[in-house]
């Protein structure tokens, strides 16, 4: 079960959300706010948690609660464990999302487009800063702890080498992906480019050139630090 979370589910859905937030096929920035790439990241991260926290359950039933700390894989194996808590309950106060499509605003008054996402406060960006890196040091972690384990059980040497075919295969699929540029700004892609934005557009297509109207227009309309108003370093995905 740890395995299965650890190196397929939580990895994959970390490449979807990183990735993924436009779709290849999507006509971009004419078409925003994909919800396949969230869908996909909810089910993959709850999925893998669910996943793992039976795998801890049924160490801790096998061992009476008895963990031996000396033990290099207990230790990692907790510390793994514990930042994927600190990753669910950091989603869970995110804070809200603001922008014309938000269920509280009105689409033509800017002035109710006000939220943590929208706005960037300081909330989102400390979120988006530790989910993002939390959840790399999670897996990183998770590797040599999954390798241990596999050890322990005292299945074949194949065996035992899955995870480092896991964590190969994740940076090779990040660095082909980052180099096809298919990193977008969650901000972008949810309510579309920005001038502002510090990242250059993915190759998705001649429409991206013609990405500088609509919300960019009509964020730049407002005065600093007003609802709706786009930050000049959003934070990234």
């Amino acid at each position: 079960m740890m395995a299965l979370a650890w190196l397929v589910l939580l990895p994959a859905g970390a490449l979807v959300a990183r990735f993924y937030k436009v779709l290849p096929r999507q006509d971009f920035p004419a078409v925003t706010d994909s919800k396949a790439w969230w869908r996909a990241h909810l089910l993959l991260q709850y999925g893998g948690t669910a996943l793992a926290a039976a795998g801890l359950w049924t160490a801790w039933d096998a061992l009476d609660g008895a963990w031996n700390l000396s033990n290099p894989h207990a230790v990692l194996g907790l510390a793994v464990m514990g930042l994927c808590a600190m990753q669910v309950v950091s989603a869970w106060l995110r804070g809200t999302k603001g922008g014309p499509t938000d269920t509280h605003a009105d689409p033509a008054d800017p002035g109710t487009w006000r939220g943590d996402h929208f706005d960037m406060t300081r909330r989102r960006r400390l979120f988006e800063g530790w989910h993002k890196r939390g959840g790399y040091l999670a897996f990183l972690l998770a590797v040599p702890a999954t390798w241990l384990g596999v050890g322990l059980i005292g299945l074949p040497g194949w065996v035992q080498a899955l995870p480092l075919v896991s964590a190969a295969v994740f940076a090779a699929a990040y660095a082909r992906l980052t180099r096809r540029r298919r990193r977008v700004d969650t901000w972008a892609a949810i309510w579309g480019p920005s001038p502002k934005l510090s990242q250059p557009e993915p190759r998705l297509g001649a429409a991206t050139a013609t990405a500088r109207k609509g919300l960019s227009r009509a964020g730049s309309s407002l005065e600093p630090g007003a609802p709706g108003r786009r930050p000049s370093q959003p934070g990234r995905p």
